[in-house]
């Protein structure tokens, strides 16, 4: 196992797009498949709940980190539904996802990378490394459905 997860994937679809479908809250819902209560703003939480197919209903919540437009955008994230954001010991159940932009060839490469998997409590890190590692697959595809 490794500390990070790294997906390229080249979009067509041009820069301002990607980045719209990533920052606006609406966007990143639709093809995350979320129901999100708020927008993103970097250093504040958003909360909501999961409308993934066999997964509808659970919390669901993010911090945004940074917000580069239309370059990167940042955001921590909980292992699992159960850690809330006022969890004392969040630093050990979080892991950063980045999501970064460039044009290329009229459209876009992104690149995303999830790190901090070597934080998490050990006995979580293996199967959070996994789920994730596949969730990525099927988000990435859903991303690039959404802008393209």
């Amino acid at each position: 196992m490794t500390d990070r997860i790294d997906r390229i994937v080249m979009l067509q679809a041009p820069v301002h797009r990607v980045w719209k479908a990533l920052t606006d809250a609406k966007e990143f819902a639709a093809w995350f498949r979320l129901e999100l209560h708020e927008g993103f703003r970097p250093g504040e939480i958003t909360r909501g709940v999961t409308a993934y197919p066999g997964h509808e209903g659970l919390p669901f919540w993010l911090r945004v980190e940074a917000m580069e437009e239309p370059k990167r955008f940042s955001f921590t994230w909980p292992y699992d539904e159960m850690v809330v954001p006022e969890d004392p010991d969040l630093e050990s159940k979080t892991t950063l996802v980045e999501f970064t932009l460039e044009a290329e060839g009229g459209g876009t490469r992104l690149t995303l990378r999830e790190s901090g998997f070597e934080n998490l409590p050990e006995a979580r890190r293996l199967q959070a490394f996994r789920d994730n590692e596949g969730g990525w697959t099927l988000q990435m595809g859903n991303l690039k459905a959404h802008v393209e």
